[in-house]
């Protein structure tokens, strides 16, 4: 049972990152029936420990208590740095006796520095997934969800999927009922509906050249009617097979997973800035049906157009009801 937490601080660290793990396992819940920890913040060089924001958090105790905590913790700090032989060393003997290791957003990159990631699945902040695959190609890097467990190693994703991860790993280890107990107090949900993909808010692939800019712009004006690849080569004036070459050669995909990509973007900015009901959004997004819309929402944003316009819909206050 989960009972005794290693926070390590390491210097140029996320304060919020860092905050994230102090909430979860730091504070005494007894009084609301929920589990106290043996929490405590270690450093490989106890004193002042600077953050990425300037002001440094002073950490009194070394590193020794790790090798016996239940789960060792590290947060996000700056991409690029290395980090010191000390706290990778602690993260390995942790992960070969069975502990839980956890990292929140870049804290992956110590994790994956340590060797603990190697042949598994892991993630990490949607903006360093890329990195963090072509720096560890031994890696498995899953860019779309909030948190990944791979046996005792938990890796949370960007800033407040750190807040997942760490509640993921209250609920493993002592129940629904606990991990609730947290949520509760923190003023979030247990479980959140979705991953990172759906907060992500460009195009997963451009044109690279102006070959084609005429007839993708004319494709995301036009997403309503039925764009097939036939339909599209006529318009660029090619033969269906050479259009569809071209747009992979430099878009990277094919047509219609491009299509797909932007009416998936359309469909998020009216589930957030308009009333349109689902059948609405998807007619007029060129899904067709509610039933197809929602199906391509949990292939590639991992959550459902009712769930996706719950968390980022746009709600009108009275002011602004009255004046439209």
């Amino acid at each position: 049972m989960l009972k005794t937490v290693a926070c390590l601080a390491v210097p140029q660290m996320a304060p919020f990152e860092f905050g994230v793990i102090c909430e979860v396992f730091g504070i005494d819940r007894t009084d609301d029936g929920g589990a106290s920890f043996d929490f405590r913040i270690l450093a490989a060089d106890p004193g002042p420990i600077p953050t990425k924001l300037g002001f440094s958090i002073n950490v009194e105790q070394g590193l020794e208590f790790a090798d016996t905590a239940d789960l060792v913790a590290v947060p996000a700090s700056p991409v690029g740095t290395e980090p010191d032989e000390r706290i990778l060393e602690v993260v390995r003997r942790a992960a070969a006796r069975g502990a839980w290791v956890l990292s929140v957003c870049s804290g992956s990159f110590t994790l994956a520095k340590a060797g603990v990631l190697d042949g598994r699945r892991a993630t990490t902040h949607w903006m360093y997934a890329d990195r963090l695959a072509r720096d560890f190609p031994q890696i498995d890097v899953d860019p779309d969800v909030l948190f990944v467990q791979d046996d005792n190693i938990v890796t949370g994703a960007g800033t407040a999927a750190g807040i997942d991860a760490a509640l993921h790993i209250v609920r493993t280890e002592l129940g629904a009922a606990q991990a609730n107990i947290v949520a509760r107090r923190m003023v979030v949900p247990p479980q959140r509906d979705g991953g990172q993909s759906q907060f992500i808010r460009t195009p997963v692939v451009e044109c690279r050249s102006d070959s084609l800019s005429g007839i993708t712009a004319w494709m995301v004006e036009h997403l309503d009617e039925d764009l097939t690849v036939d339909r599209l080569a006529r318009r660029a004036l090619m033969s269906p097979r050479t259009f569809a070459r071209k747009f992979r050669a430099e878009t990277g995909t094919t047509p219609n997973a491009w299509l797909n990509r932007q009416r998936l973007l359309r469909a998020q900015e009216l589930l957030e800035a308009s009333d349109l009901t689902l059948e609405e959004i998807a007619r007029e997004t060129g899904f067709g049906a509610a039933s197809v819309m929602r199906h391509h929402f949990v292939k590639v944003l991992q959550t459902t157009p009712t769930a996706y316009r719950r968390a980022f819909g746009h709600r009108l206050t009275d002011l602004e009801a009255l004046a439209s």
